[in-house]
């Protein structure tokens, strides 16, 4: 039992360090979010502003979660530095592409995570990983669609204010 309490963390280290990288992408996508928020402000999309700023929101809510995580299982979180922020951005449909890219490398991300979880037998943080990546899914879908409010609508004339005005019926219905 002696050597047991001995053990500061049921995290492997290589485990505990690419969850803290986790952490610190999660905190680059809440600030570049929140960037692309007071953009879509900037230029008079209200809706895109709210939707980003929520999803600045979530993103830090999921640092958090792991943050959390990796101190509940006895590692040593580390507190992120956010550098290299845009502030601005060349067109409202790029904005989301941007979106969408930092979305599919997140994913990637957990998907690396879950894959050397797998392999170093840590099926406990695996198991934590699996809420992350059905929310990958629903993250990457929204940012789809609204992506096609572009291709559907187009930006010019009162296209932006349109492609703004719909995309807060763009939902995930999970299935």
């Amino acid at each position: 039992m002696k050597d047991l309490l001995k053990l500061k963390s049921s995290l492997v280290e290589e485990i505990e360090n690419i969850l803290n990288t986790q952490v610190k992408v999660e905190a680059h996508s809440s600030a570049i979010y929140l960037a692309m928020s007071a953009w879509c402000d900037d230029q008079g999309l209200d809706n895109a502003s709210k939707f980003f700023a929520k999803q600045s929101d979530e993103e830090r809510e999921h640092m958090l979660k792991i943050f959390n995580y990796i101190s509940n299982r006895g590692g040593k979180p580390i507190s992120p530095e956010v550098t290299n922020i845009p502030n601005d951005f060349e067109s409202f449909r790029g904005v989301f592409e941007q979106a969408l890219e930092q979305e599919m490398f997140v994913t990637e991300q957990f998907n690396n995570i879950a894959d050397k979880c797998v392999k170093a037998k840590d099926y406990v943080t695996f198991n934590f990983l699996q809420w992350f990546l059905a929310e990958q899914v629903e993250e990457e879908f929204v940012i789809r669609r609204i992506l096609e409010l572009f291709d559907v609508i187009g930006e010019d004339g009162t296209g932006r204010w349109e492609i703004d005005k719909h995309l807060v019926k763009v939902v995930f219905d999970g299935e």
